[in-house]
């Protein structure tokens, strides 16, 4: 079904986590909702799911209004970083649990276990217990209880948190693949830009109980709409300009031709990937020399750490492959530049 959050606040003593919130999770559709600790996006799952009554706001699923509705009463699925299991039952036994709750005839239980079960790819582990399971398996049973009473939304709550790196990887890609074959409606929440951005229809940036920008992990991640959201997503470069006309001018870069929305001071955004290097930057209309103050390997791609001659330090990404040259020693001196196309220009305030 259809998410539609109006006007949502909340407070507990003095301080405010949902500050009006408005937000729309379309039908079938997989929504992060994006932000560092204290933001306010858990708050937000908590009155989505009824655990927290909002002090303003409705909460609607589909065309009913559920604001004041038990959780019990929501039909919504949640998955939790901590799996919740139920230690003493078996892994069927843990899937079969929310059937039972609702009544549901053992047959059919039966049925939509040993389907459930095949869905998660835990044929050969219904007798297990969670003990008995890799952390990556609890999930996968979380994950199928869930989703196996059909809920109208599901709720994910940082649910990859307590896995290793590679395993997480690997879980995002099997819990996007599953929410998209049963095409459920679904809310993400998560501090880990990276998840975000691959696993996400769209994201919403919270800061301070406010959406901040809601849109795809493109336009979140090239136009961001103010300094939060730029610094927040990826690694970014922020230069300090003047505009006037159609041209900026950056201190220790020369000129850059590009219409900014006023003249006056404006703060431009170039991602590390976007600053050129080398013969490159020799032919970008912006340039500067710069000291290599740091050379740190990641694997396909090398990072820069760049002292420019004027303004703050910048860092540079290059893709690197086995017959590339090594990159420029630490304390060398290189050419940097950027085009106008490789620039955001970010809102002030």
């Amino acid at each position: 079904m259809k998410l539609n959050v109006q006007g949502i606040v909340k407070r507990f003593g003095a301080v405010t986590a949902l500050n009006g919130v408005d937000l729309t999770v379309e039908e079938g559709e997989f929504l992060t909702i994006l932000g560092p600790s204290g933001s306010g996006k858990t708050t937000l799952l908590k009155a989505v799911a009824g655990f927290e009554a909002p002090d303003a706001g409705s909460v609607r699923l589909g065309d009913k209004d559920v604001t004041s509705a038990p959780a019990r009463h929501r039909n919504v699925g949640m998955v939790f970083q901590n799996y919740a299991l139920f230690p003493h039952l078996t892994v069927a036994q843990n899937l079969a649990f929310p059937l039972e709750m609702r009544g549901v005839g053992k047959a059919e239980i039966a049925r939509r276990v040993t389907e459930t079960l095949a869905l998660v790819e835990l044929g050969s582990y219904a007798e297990r217990l969670p003990r008995q399971l890799s952390g990556g398996q609890q999930q996968r049973v979380a994950l199928g209880r869930a989703v196996i009473f059909n809920p109208s939304l599901l709720l994910l709550d940082e649910p990859f948190g307590a896995l290793d790196r590679k395993l997480r990887e690997s879980l995002q890609l099997e819990v996007r693949r599953l929410q998209r074959r049963l095409q459920l409606t679904t809310l993400f929440i998560t501090h880990d830009q990276e998840e975000a951005l691959i696993m996400s229809d769209r994201i919403a940036v919270m800061d301070q109980g406010r959406i901040q920008q809601l849109g795809t992990p493109g336009e979140i991640y090239d136009f961001p709409v103010s300094r939060f959201v730029a610094n927040f997503i990826g690694e970014s470069n922020l230069i300090e300009g003047t505009a006037l006309g159609d041209q900026v001018s950056i201190p220790g870069f020369g000129a850059l031709a590009l219409k900014a929305p006023a003249s006056g001071p404006v703060t431009l955004l170039l991602r590390p990937e976007a600053l050129r290097l080398g013969a490159e930057a020799q032919a970008a209309p912006c340039r500067a020399t710069a000291t290599v103050l740091e050379t740190i390997f990641l694997g396909l791609s090398v990072k820069l750490r760049l002292k420019p001659a004027e303004g703050p330090e910048m860092l540079a990404r290059l893709p690197l492959r086995p017959s590339d040259p090594p990159p420029a020693a630490e304390g060398s001196t290189v050419a940097i530049g950027f085009r106008p196309e490789d620039v955001h220009v970010v809102p002030r305030g």
